[in-house]
């Protein structure tokens, strides 16, 4: 597996590469220079599960806001640069963990190794990205359009120029919302490299669509085993980004940890509203540090087996559920009072 021999990089106080346990990472979506509103953003990714967040610097006032947001927070704190290599340098010079640079946009070869300079000095990671909706007209051009060869030919021009400055503290990211066209690139590009991977499928869109690209593609590259860090990108909260990620390390068998609840999908048999339940032991759990599985079924043909198969489960009835724990039956409870029984169940196991 690619990411079982990846360099290992310190970020922070995590480290990425050479099998190293897949991390989360999002992006705040507050103006930065906004300390208050970009802390509060970011405590709450991190209660949620982010590992790495990762915030804009569009402005040298931006770039010092990064010491009093550190300061503050848990979790590596990453820069987002484009255009400016000053502010990449201030970035740094104000603590950040580490750097998100685009060599080809920041000003030329000079520009890129004065930046180079000052990570060197700190021992601070670089992060080449490119993004298919940026990718050079010569490369379009020669490939006959954006094309998964391109990217990653975009993505190597731009780690040598970096490796020409003497540093290979590195993480290389390529994203396109073709997701397709993502899983190729990735593929190929962890054939030519052993940097660490950051990977996601950008742009991917809304809440509804932006989970659904992002579970088929990152499922894909990840099961391949491929990727040392994730962003699931949502038009939306950060906060389902980070939950959409865990679900997907989950349910590939990368990350443990976390309630796993499963529910049926109803038919005429329901006589309960499951939906409803469904929906609210699913708020519930998220705020439980268990590692169990909870069933919310809905009739007799296949709910008190499915029940009984969790670690705790309600199998619905006529306006009345059966409750299970380790397979066996506890006790019916009323519908209205399902919820409030799940809920004392896991308050219970989360007391032994």
């Amino acid at each position: 597996m690619h990411r079982q021999n990846t360099k290992s990089i310190q970020i922070g106080n995590r480290t990425i590469g050479g099998g190293a346990p897949i991390l989360i990472q999002s992006m705040t979506n507050t103006r930065t220079e906004d300390v208050e509103a970009t802390v509060a953003q970011i405590l709450a990714l991190e209660q949620a599960g982010c590992e790495i967040i990762r915030a804009t610097v569009p402005t040298q006032e931006a770039a010092r806001a990064f010491s009093k947001i550190k300061a503050r927070i848990h979790i590596p704190l990453v820069a987002d640069i484009h255009f400016d290599y000053k502010l990449a340098i201030a970035a740094m010079e104000n603590g950040a963990d580490k750097i998100r640079i685009n060599p080809g946009n920041i000003g030329g070869p000079d520009k890129v190794k004065a930046v180079v300079d000052v990570a060197r000095e700190r021992g601070i990671p670089i992060r080449v990205g490119v993004n298919s909706g940026s990718l050079e007209k010569e490369l379009v051009e020669k490939y006959g359009g954006v094309t998964a060869q391109g990217i990653v030919e975009s993505a190597l021009d731009k780690v040598h120029m970096i490796e020409e400055s003497g540093y290979d503290n590195l993480v290389i990211s390529i994203k396109s919302s073709d997701v397709l066209m993502c899983v190729e690139a990735h593929k190929l590009l962890a054939a030519q490299t052993m940097y660490p991977l950051h990977v996601g499928i950008t742009e991917s869109g809304t809440l509804w669509s932006g989970n659904i690209k992002s579970a088929l593609g990152l499922g894909i590259i990840l099961h391949e085993g491929i990727g040392d860090t994730v962003r699931v990108s949502l038009t939306g909260d950060p906060v389902e980004e980070v939950r959409t990620a865990r679900l997907i390390l989950r349910t590939l068998g990368l990350r443990q940890g976390g309630i796993e609840v499963v529910s049926c999908p109803t038919c005429g048999r329901t006589r309960i509203d499951l939906i409803g339940l469904a929906s609210k032991v699913e708020e519930l759990a998220a705020d439980y540090p268990l590692d169990i599985k909870v069933a919310v079924m809905g009739c007799a043909v296949n709910g008190p087996g499915e029940a009984r198969e969790a670690d705790l489960g309600v199998a619905g009835g006529q306006g009345e559920g059966l409750l299970f724990k380790k397979g066996e039956i506890v006790r019916k409870v009323p519908e209205g009072e399902l919820l409030a029984a799940l809920k004392e169940e896991l308050d219970n196991w989360v007391a032994l």
